[in-house]
């Protein structure tokens, strides 16, 4: 299991679940690193809210689409820092029928949520392997798992996420390495500002969106050492839809 004080990798830091996910992490005692592409302001704000709940937090921006700049900054990290627990959270959504969907909206989607996972986890692997420890935890979606209409390329995205959590837990899983993923349906962030609320409700069986305090106490959990025999796995938070 992950020491109690090693560091956690938390994508997508600066807003929403992310930004949960830090703080919850941080409660837990491991000093996070909040890695974000382009808000300064927000991503600077979860610090200091850490920081001043006693917690410790590092900003690391780079664009976990870009190789390059994840592998710069991560493998050197990786060689002084305990980096324990990866949750690759970043991803957006480029909604369009299939038929009026452009490549940049495919490629936007897949390279955010599979070229970023491969980025950020890749460079982490190894080190995790000679501690013979780590918690990698991959937010995919409900969408990855049941698909959703007008949403191909990020159902794509997050079911190939979903894919890859499970192979690469049994990859892992002798070297005391757990990989699992956690399916959110809709929750209560700024991705639902455009979308069809009365309609999503309708189809969610309690009626209700989740929220990103919900899906970070499960990332915590299995971040824990309580979690130490779930692998593998994809447990989906959805209020009862798919």
């Amino acid at each position: 299991m992950t020491e109690q004080r090693s560091f956690a990798l938390v994508t997508g830091a600066s807003r929403g679940i992310g930004a949960a996910i830090a703080r919850t992490l941080a409660r837990a005692g491991h000093p996070v690193l909040l890695n974000y592409r382009s808000q300064d302001e927000l991503a600077a704000q979860i610090k200091s809210e850490i920081e001043r709940d006693g917690g410790q937090a590092r900003l690391l921006k780079f664009d976990v689409r870009d190789a390059a700049a994840a592998r710069k900054i991560l493998e050197p990290l990786a060689q002084e820092l305990p980096i324990g627990v990866v949750v690759n959270n970043a991803g957006i959504a480029r909604d369009a029928s299939f038929p009026s969907m452009d490549w940049p909206a495919w490629e936007d989607v897949t390279r955010t949520t599979l070229d970023g996972f491969f980025h950020v986890t890749q460079p982490l692997v190894m080190p995790m392997v000679r501690r013979r420890s780590g918690r990698i935890i991959n937010i995919a979606s409900i969408s990855g798992v049941i698909g959703n209409r007008g949403q191909v390329n990020y159902s794509a995205a997050k079911a190939g996420l979903i894919g890859a959590t499970r192979s690469l837990a049994l990859e892992l899983a002798k070297r005391n390495i757990t990989v699992n993923a956690v399916a959110p349906g809709p929750i209560e962030t700024d991705m639902l500002d455009d979308a069809p609320v009365d309609m999503i409700l309708k189809a969610i069986p309690m009626r209700r969106f989740g929220t990103s305090e919900e899906v970070a106490a499960l990332v915590g959990f299995l971040a824990s050492e309580a979690a130490g025999y779930i692998t593998g796995q994809v447990i989906s938070m959805s209020g009862g839809l798919g």
